[in-house]
C-alpha cells in the first residue's frame, strides 16, 4: 500500500489556491486548512489567472482546482454564449491545460509546489487518451472499438457494428460532470435508443440539462450525434452495472497521494450515476456485502482506484469511478476525474489513513509529505545537470 497521507513533515503550511472565489470548492479546502491550523490560503482566481494577473511565493504549496461553475470563466475557456451549453470543449481544453500549463512552470519557477502535473492534466481531461493509458497499465476498463475518432452518425454505426457493440457509451472527449454523455442501444436498423442528460434545441444547438431524457429515432440521434462530434467523443462499450434495490450503481473512490482514502456508492435509476442527474449515495456496507456474496472483497475495488491513480503520479488526488459489473464479480475503471473530490460530509474509510477526514481534510494531511517529495526530486534534478 501507499504511504498514508498523515505521514510527512509538520509544521504550518502557505498555500494558494487557483480556483474561483466563494465556490463550495475553494470554501470546503479553505475551512479543511483552517482546521488544521494553518494560515488562511491565498486564492487567485481563474479569472485573474487567465488573464496573466497572479504570481506565487518560494516554499508555497500550489492547489489547481476546477475552473468550473463560473459563468464569466466558462466564457474565456470556452467562448460559449450560455454555460449550459454543451459545444466548445475541445477550445475549453486547449485553452485550460494551456493556462495549467503556465501555472505550474510558474509556480516551480517561483520554488513553489503544484498539486497537479500539466501533462497528466491533459491527459485526464482528454477521454481517449486517459482511456489508452489506462489500458496500456493493465487497468481493466470498457473495451474500446478501434480507429479514428468518429466524425458523425454514420461513421459510429458503422465502427459499432464491425466492433460487435450494439450498446456503447459516448463520452464528450473533454468534457466532464456527465455533459454531453450519451448511453446508446442499438437493436436493428433504425431502432435506437439514446439516454442522455443532452436536450437539443429546433436549431440544433446543445444545453445540459438536470433532466435525463431519451431520443428514440434514428434522426434525432443522428443529430445528436453529429452535432457532438466536431469536438471529439469518446465511444466505449456500456458496460451492464451491478444493481442496488433496483437502481444501477458504481462507486466513486478518492485516490490522495496513491491511496484509496474515500469511497462513495452512487445510485440512479438511469445509465448516468451522477448525483446531480438524480443519483443518491447508496450503501457503503451494502455494497461490501454485496461484493464478498459475489466471493470479492472491497479490497480489490480499492486496489484497482489506486492502480488508476498510479498511472498519474503528479496528481495529488484524483477520482476514480469503478464499475461493478452484474453480480458485482468484476470491476472497470470508467473515469478519472481531476478534480472528483468534491463529496461533502464524506469520511475517510477505516484503515485509509483518513479516518475522520473529508476528502479536503485529507489532502491537507498529505501535503507537507508532498512537498518533501518535489524537494527531493528537484535536489536529484540538480545534481543530475
Amino acid at each position: 500500500m501507499s504511504p498514508s497521507p498523515n505521514s510527512g513533515t509538520g509544521g504550518a503550511l502557505r498555500i494558494a489556491v487557483v480556483g474561483n472565489p466563494g465556490n463550495r470548492r475553494t470554501a470546503l479546502f479553505a475551512d479543511a486548512v483552517r482546521a488544521a491550523e494553518h494560515p488562511e490560503p491565498r486564492v487567485l482566481a481563474w479569472r485573474d489567472v487567465l488573464r496573466g494577473r497572479y504570481a506565487f511565493a518560494p516554499g508555497e504549496f500550489v492547489r489547481v482546482d476546477s475552473p468550473g461553475e463560473d459563468a464569466g470563466v466558462d466564457r474565456l475557456l470556452r467562448g460559449a454564449d450560455d454555460p449550459a451549453r454543451v459545444e466548445g470543449t475541445a477550445l475549453w481544453h486547449r485553452r485550460f491545460t494551456a493556462a495549467v500549463r503556465e501555472v505550474t512552470e510558474a509556480a516551480r519557477r517561483a520554488g513553489a509546489v503544484p498539486s497537479s502535473d500539466a501533462g497528466e492534466i491533459a491527459v485526464l481531461f482528454d477521454k481517449r487518451r486517459c482511456h489508452a493509458r489506462l489500458a496500456a497499465a493493465g487497468v481493466p476498463v470498457p473495451p474500446a472499438p478501434d480507429g479514428p475518432p468518429v466524425r458523425g452518425w454514420d461513421e459510429l454505426k458503422e465502427r459499432l457494428r464491425a466492433a460487435r457493440m450494439p450498446r456503447a457509451f459516448l463520452k464528450p472527449a473533454h468534457g466532464s460532470s456527465a455533459s454531453g454523455v450519451v448511453a446508446l442501444a442499438t437493436a436493428g436498423p433504425g431502432r435506437v435508443k439514446a439516454t442522455t442528460s443532452v436536450e437539443t434545441t429546433a436549431d440544433g444547438r446543445l444545453f445540459n440539462s438536470l433532466r435525463v431524457r431519451e431520443y428514440r429515432t434514428e434522426p434525432e440521434v443522428a443529430a445528436l450525434v453529429d452535432a457532438l462530434a466536431p469536438d471529439g467523443l469518446h465511444v466505449e462499450r456500456w458496460l451492464p452495472k451491478a444493481s442496488l434495490h433496483g437502481r444501477a450503481a458504481d462507486l466513486r473512490v478518492v485516490v490522495v497521494a496513491g491511496r484509496a482514502t474515500h469511497a462513495v456508492v452512487r445510485t440512479s435509476r438511469h445509465p448516468m450515476t451522477n448525483l446531480h442527474l438524480g443519483g443518491t449515495r447508496g450503501d457503503l456496507d451494502t455494497a461490501r456485502a454485496a461484493i464478498r456474496a459475489a466471493g470479492g472483497d472491497l479490497c480489490d475495488v480499492l486496489a484497482t482506484a489506486e492502480r488508476a491513480a498510479a498511472c498519474f503520479p503528479g496528481t495529488l488526488c484524483v477520482g476514480v469511478d469503478v464499475l461493478p459489473a452484474t453480480a458485482w464479480r468484476r470491476f472497470a475503471v470508467g473515469e478519472v476525474n481531476a478534480f472528483g473530490d468534491l463529496l461533502p460530509r464524506l469520511t475517510g474509510l477505516p484503515g485509509s489513513g483518513a479516518e475522520g477526514l473529508d476528502t479536503y481534510a485529507a489532502q491537507v494531511a498529505a501535503v507537507p509529505a508532498a512537498m518533501e517529495r518535489a524537494r527531493r526530486e528537484e535536489h536529484h534534478h540538480d545534481a543530475i545537470v
